[in-house]
């Protein structure tokens, strides 16, 4: 059996960050120590009793995994302490999610691959895509899903604390006439949707659409795949929710898509549709809506909802951590 383990969290005043501390709890990892590491301007203060505390070399040298609920700037300003420690990384930011000497996970789809680390490095997925992927790979291990039409709509949390805090302001604007504010999105979110998340890539696309098809085809080990996203952000609290079309190569019956999903683990089938009020606070990722796609050859439709900040993000992180644990693969001694 493994050892209790000394595990950090880098980012641990987040939203990723905080949840990934109750995530470590609800899994029951065994735990030596939990340290939490945040900006300067947190070190001291206390979260839930735990005191926050500066990152450096010799901290990381202490544990035996690392969390990283940071965005890739600051996993890349930490890139050669974090080498240095010798620490087993699991990160959420994107900075490392295709390289490719690192794995990509999710564990009830590729969870073997967690097991070959060769820098100590496990990369955690977009949360857009971790849903998606969490339905179509049942019905990829059926027939290898040759197309994807993706339409995301993403909540505001997927922008941290401060898009929900200004959500939360543009409401309480148009409510009371006080000054509305745009900071986090690129126009108005409330009352709005906004067909536009991340930054201007090839043809038009976004970087947040091209996550989709890149980290979409390496945790199926797909690379042929092809794939359209479209993302948009909505005014909702928490949850994305996502439309897929897809195509596989073989025709399949719709029992057989029906019964792939409701066996899936982490996936709950409904016959009917999720909402991200529904899906929001847990860790299963919510599909319905399944027709027959009448465009596509050997098509599928369906509906899926799931929470971002824990299994598109923070709990995923965790039952990375979880499955290394079961398979008995932590491989860390610590100094």
């Amino acid at each position: 059996m493994t050892r209790p383990l000394h595990i950090g969290i880098l980012g641990a005043t987040g939203a990723v960050g905080k949840q990934m501390r109750i995530c470590l709890y609800e899994q029951q990892i065994p735990m030596a120590s939990l340290h939490l590491y945040a900006s300067q301007q947190s070190v001291g203060k206390e979260l839930d009793g735990i005191v926050i505390e500066e990152a450096t070399l010799d901290a990381f040298k202490q544990l035996d995994v690392l969390f990283g609920a940071v965005d890739t700037d600051v996993v890349q300003a930490y890139e050669t302490m974090i080498q240095e420690s010798g620490v087993l990384f699991i990160d959420n930011s994107s900075y490392y999610r295709l390289a490719k000497d690192v794995p990509l996970v999710v564990p009830q789809i590729n969870g073997a691959d967690a097991l070959d680390t060769p820098r100590n490095i496990i990369a955690n997925p977009n949360c857009s895509t971790i849903i998606a992927m969490m339905a179509i790979a049942p019905i990829h291990r059926l027939s290898p899903v040759q197309q994807l039409i993706a339409c995301t709509y993403q909540a505001v949390s997927g922008a941290g604390l401060n898009g929900i805090a200004e959500l939360q302001q543009q409401i309480k604007a148009e409510q009371t006439g006080e000054q509305l504010r745009v900071n986090v999105f690129p126009t108005q979110i409330a009352y709005n949707v906004i067909p536009w998340i991340g930054s201007e890539k090839e043809q038009g696309s976004t970087s947040e659409e091209l996550k989709m098809r890149d980290e979409g085809r390496k945790i199926l080990h797909h690379a042929s795949m092809k794939v359209q996203c479209t993302c948009v952000r909505v005014p909702v609290y928490r949850s994305h929710s996502i439309a897929l079309s897809i195509s596989t190569r073989e025709e399949l019956s719709i029992e057989q898509v029906q019964n792939a999903l409701q066996h899936a683990q982490g996936v709950q089938y409904t016959p009917s549709y999720p909402t991200p009020l529904q899906t929001s606070d847990q860790d299963l990722v919510f599909v319905g809506r399944l027709r027959k796609d009448e465009v596509l050859e050997n098509g599928w439709s369906l509906f899926v909802c799931g929470d971002q900040i824990r299994k598109g993000a923070a709990s995923n992180a965790v039952e990375i951590l979880g499955y290394l644990i079961q398979q008995d693969a932590i491989g860390i001694v610590r100094k």
